[in-house]
């Protein structure tokens, strides 16, 4: 646990002096103050971050995508055969899925990583995984806690190297069959809502065998019996390779004082788990958008974040944090090169 200790505490405090210039500077551009809105916000939360140097610029951007199965499959709790993920994993090497597509016209690489996949090793793929997919977590834990802390520190490991050279702007994403049931008993703990509550359809399992799903979750909890406050239990006992993969990820890039771009549900889930073990992470994480997936609001109240697009999304993969994107490169461009009132001579009425 000596590692995980130092990995939270390396995560640096946002630069106040530098958020304060940077709303000076937003504030002295050619526009009424505050016109750019959320814009103007995101600009100085990116002004803050330690790791980007005072410079609000994020040219270089990654996104992660955590892959891997989950023993809950078994239960009945999706309509897709696990076996998809090992081919979708594939498609992402030939850049032909959505993640993919919405990453490059974003100017962001993909990293696949496969962190638990049912198969053997991929080509092309980085390897992280210690098993063939997690446990059944209906009827045991899904992983021993020894594994998560293991992926957890390799995952934040891999994620600072890829800021050692270079990347400033990182993205989430998973792939996995059956890991919204696995998000949604992580969510129900660590909000404390009834499953019910959070439950949902996933990758379009019937709203007829909802209660399943449901049930499912429930047992997940009563025979697990996760720890709320401690996120490294939770994402051991209910979670997957791929959720614990993605905690890793926020938690590195936040230990370099680097931005980390939320996808969908998994992620928020993901997230909550990782606020949990290191609250100082909350300020670097950016959310995208407001996943379709029921039990979304109640992670995102948890986890008190406002997402910028509302596209009805489901679809994973890093998606989501691939079409927000472009918006972070508007704030610094809007930082950098717009002029400023002084410039232009333009004074404009103070409120007295």
């Amino acid at each position: 646990m000596n590692e995980l200790a130092s990995l939270i505490a390396a995560i640096p405090a946002p630069d106040r002096a530098l958020a304060q210039a940077a709303q000076h500077h937003l504030d002295g551009l050619v526009k009424p103050v505050g016109s750019l809105g959320r814009l103007e916000r995101l600009a100085v939360q990116l002004a803050a971050m330690p790791g980007l140097g005072g410079r609000v610029e994020v040219k270089e951007k990654a996104i992660v995508v955590m892959c891997a199965d989950h023993g809950v499959h078994e239960e009945g709790i999706t309509v897709a055969p696990q076996v998809v993920t090992a081919l979708q994993a594939q498609n992402m090497l030939r850049r032909n899925t959505g993640v993919c597509v919405l990453a490059a016209s974003a100017g962001a690489q993909v990293h696949v990583v496969d962190i638990g996949i049912n198969s053997d090793p991929l080509p092309g793929l980085t390897v992280m995984k210690l098993a063939r997919g997690s446990g059944n977590i209906a009827r045991g834990p899904a992983m021993p806690l020894e594994q998560a802390l293991h992926l957890l520190l390799e995952s934040a490991r891999f994620t600072q190297a890829l800021a050692e050279r270079g990347v400033r702007l990182f993205g989430v994403g998973e792939l996995g069959m059956g890991n919204t049931t696995a998000a949604s008993a992580m969510v129900s703990v660590l909000t404390g809502r009834d499953p019910e509550e959070v439950v949902g359809i996933g990758a379009n399992f019937p709203q007829a065998s909802l209660p399943h799903k449901v049930d499912v979750v429930r047992r997940a909890l009563a025979v697990n019996q996760p720890v709320a406050d401690d996120g490294l239990d939770v994402l051991a006992k209910v979670g997957g390779y791929d959720l614990v993969g993605m905690a890793g990820v926020m938690l590195g890039a936040a230990s370099c004082g680097l931005p980390v771009v939320l996808d969908g549900f998994l992620s928020y889930a993901s997230a909550l788990a990782a606020c949990r073990i290191a609250p100082a992470l909350h300020d670097y994480l950016i959310a995208s958008h407001v996943s379709a997936e029921k039990g979304a609001q109640a992670a995102l109240q948890a986890l008190g974040l406002e997402p910028f697009l509302h596209m009805e999304m489901r679809l994973g993969e890093g998606s989501g944090a691939a079409l927000a994107m472009p918006l972070m490169d508007a704030a610094c461009a809007i930082y950098q090169h717009m002029g400023t009132l002084a410039q232009s001579d333009i004074v404009l009425p103070t409120n007295n």
